[in-house]
């Protein structure tokens, strides 16, 4: 498991009473708030039901990556969900400053968090949360993954979109159950498995595999979450590299059988995996290291 955060540093917490309109009291529209004490109605759909949309962005040095993209798709998350519209643009000014409010740390995890607010209010409940990051070394070095079927094909997008394939939700139970059987079964990680036999995503991460010079990830019209940061990546690999990249269809042996596989996210950027259930993989360290330069925002 990553360490934990260094207890001296204090979180952040920004309420965003404004992030679908201005606040009905007429209020600003986000203000810091004590993170040491309760600030969440019981009676907050997301503790009843898990109802709600998340984000989570690195800020690295104190500057954050891929802000707009990341509220990009919270806001196709909330509409998935049939949540009002965020304002992105009180969201940004809100995380900006969570960063500014946060003691300066190397690596932050600013999470956005969007509900449907409490049971019969219909007002949404929005706010920030700014931590010391995980200490996720042990997994940039390189990490065992087990391969876990997900139950559901890639079709599911198109013939049941009520499951919210894509969207990133707060019901999280299931992710995290299959985290806890991976550790059970000696691996750090999970890799999810369509019913179709097609690989997927992680828990918490989007797969990139490599193929020669090309680099691939899963199609976001598999019912995976479109990632942010294989975005950066395929970006800067076709044009500071010179590589093809794309979206494909892949198996398991198309990944057991490829040149190297990560598990990319936001915060924990690019894990390699050394092994898929039993089988190794190549680990190619320097490249790891220039994809988390990228990850970063300082390449």
């Amino acid at each position: 498991m990553p360490s934990s955060s260094p207890a001296a540093l204090a979180p952040v917490l920004v309420l965003v009473p404004g992030a679908t309109g201005a606040p009905a009291d007429g209020g600003p529209r986000f203000h810091l708030a004590d993170a040491t004490v309760p600030q969440l109605s019981v009676t907050d759909l997301v503790a009843t039901r898990g109802d709600g949309v998340f984000e989570t962005i690195g800020a690295f040095d104190g500057v954050p990556v891929n802000v707009g993209p990341h509220l990009e798709r919270l806001a196709r998350s909330a509409d998935l969900v049939d949540l009002p519209a965020p304002d992105l643009a009180t969201l940004a000014e809100a995380v900006d400053a969570a960063i500014s409010a946060h003691d300066p740390v190397a690596e932050l995890s600013v999470r956005v968090m969007l509900t449907r607010g409490i049971e019969g209010a219909g007002v949404p409940t929005c706010w920030i949360h700014a931590r010391v990051s995980d200490d996720w070394t042990p997994y940039r070095a390189g990490m065992r993954v087990a391969a876990l079927d997900r139950g559901l094909p890639t079709t599911v997008a198109e013939t049941s979109p009520w499951l919210l394939p894509g969207a990133k939700t707060l019901s999280y139970a299931v992710n995290m159950a299959a985290v806890r059987e991976a550790k059970r079964r000696g691996a750090a990680d999970v890799l999810f498995v369509a019913s179709d036999g097609y690989v997927l995503e992680g828990p918490t991460s989007t797969l990139l595999v490599r193929r020669g010079d090309t680099f691939l990830t899963t199609p976001a019209s598999a019912g995976v979450l479109p990632g942010t940061s294989v975005k950066s990546l395929f970006t800067w690999l076709q044009e500071q590299e010179g590589r093809t990249v794309r979206e494909e269809l892949m198996t398991l042996a198309d990944v057991t059988g490829s040149d190297g596989a990560w598990l990319l996210s936001s915060t924990r950027l690019a894990a390699p995996l050394t092994h898929l259930d039993d089988t190794e993989l190549p680990v190619d360290h320097e490249l790891t290291a220039r994809f988390e330069r990228v990850l970063k925002g300082q390449a």
